[in-house]
């Protein structure tokens, strides 16, 4: 039976003591238009094809979603919020969001960069983590090919075996450094030769403690399974999981892609169903502390206090590195800088690059916040309360 919650997610003033005023309004401003769905929709199309008609339109997009989302364009930009974050206990994973790269030299830029996040990291104690897409380095298309057995030709097997390549470089750097590093998830129809490549790194590298971290979205309807199946295999060929716990992401997409396939959905089909299994996961994890390394990454707040509670139950001290909670950046404050008032590992995504890379990751914030239930009114209204406790004019 779980305990009296530890922790309150209502503290505004928590949540929110790193921005002053001036921040605090341009946040207020910047939820309000994104909590009408009827405005945001028909925004982003037309941010979409202005950038397409290379209408310069850039500066505004980096002097507000940019700017509240993202940490810079530059692992050098981020200096200032990385201070900011660890200022009130919070860690930062700066994370290179560029992905669906078209051209080889960009697939082999993108693997050098994140690299240098390891590096960067490596020299920073407050980045534990450095984090990537295995789709920014290696084009997508040979994905789903070897997800579906297609790698016919010599060119297309040559092309996943460099992205192989490229995916190992990446994990034998952060191994070499001490620096974890998080394979993010993708669409359901590139995923298994995702998870593939993830393993295949698990088992190289955390034989002794887990540097590698593969995701589950647990909207998928069959992860609490393979959550369950990686952990009895860790457990019998004695290697270290690290797993990445999320809901997931691609929602929208997953349904348009079944529905004009004429398969059926991969996801859950009600919310509850989503978060029933997160949170199973959650215990799951926790039951399995002797092989399983845990990073929750969720806004959900019955989640956070979910496991914030079973960790008290399992007298696990609150600061066990084995056990990380993370949101992105911009979003989430009032989870993230409670939790680290109250002594939790706490980590936030902190995304960067050249606005015009980083922008499929844009939008996919602004469609989580119309598509997640009351997501955009819940920042929303919290900016709003500690606007009337400062006595702040809207």
């Amino acid at each position: 039976m779980l305990k009296t919650h530890i922790v309150s997610f209502r503290n505004t003033e928590v949540a929110f003591k790193a921005k002053d005023d001036k921040a605090l309004k341009k946040s207020y401003r910047l939820f309000k238009l994104m909590n009408k769905s009827w405005l945001l929709k028909p925004g982003m199309s037309l941010t979409k094809l202005a950038l397409s008609l290379r209408i310069p339109i850039e500066p505004i997009i980096k002097k507000t979603i940019f700017r509240h989302f993202c940490g810079g364009e530059s692992l050098k930009d981020c200096t200032p919020v990385i201070a900011s974050l660890h200022e009130h206990g919070i860690n930062a994973i700066l994370d290179f969001s560029v992905e669906g790269a078209f051209k080889t030299d960009m697939l082999d830029k993108t693997r050098d960069e994140i690299i240098n996040t390891v590096k960067f990291a490596a020299n920073n104690a407050h980045i534990p983590f450095a984090v990537f897409k295995i789709t920014g380095i290696c084009f997508p298309e040979i994905l789903e090919k070897k997800q579906n057995d297609e790698l016919y030709s010599a060119e297309d097997q040559a092309k996943f075996d460099r992205a192989f390549k490229r995916v190992g470089q990446i994990c034998r750097e952060a191994s070499d450094n001490d620096v974890k590093v998080l394979i993010d998830a993708e669409e359901s129809w590139m995923q298994e030769a995702i998870d593939e490549i993830a393993f295949e790194m698990i088992k190289t590298y955390n034989k002794n403690k887990a540097v590698v971290f593969n995701t589950f979205q647990m909207y998928c309807k069959d992860s609490l399974e393979k959550l369950k199946q990686a952990i009895e295999k860790a457990h019998a060929v004695g290697y270290k999981l690290g797993v990445k716990l999320v809901r997931g992401a691609y929602m929208e997409k997953e349904r348009e892609h079944a529905a004009l396939n004429e398969t059926s959905s991969p996801i859950h089909s009600s919310k509850a169903n989503t978060d029933e299994a997160y949170n199973d996961a959650l215990a799951l994890c926790l039951q399995n502390l002797d092989t399983v390394e845990l990073f929750a990454g969720t806004h959900n707040e019955y989640s956070c206090y979910h496991l914030a509670n079973l960790m008290q139950v399992y007298n696990i001290a609150y600061n066990d590195k084995r056990i990380w909670f993370s949101q992105l950046y911009g979003m989430g404050d009032h989870i993230s800088f409670n939790l680290a008032a109250k002594g939790f590992n706490v980590a936030k995504y902190v995304p960067y690059g050249k606005v015009k890379y980083v922008m499929p990751y844009l939008f996919r914030r602004a469609q989580e916040n119309t598509s997640v239930a009351d997501q955009a009114s819940r920042e929303f209204k919290l900016l709003q309360w500690e606007m009337r406790r400062r006595g702040l004019n809207k």
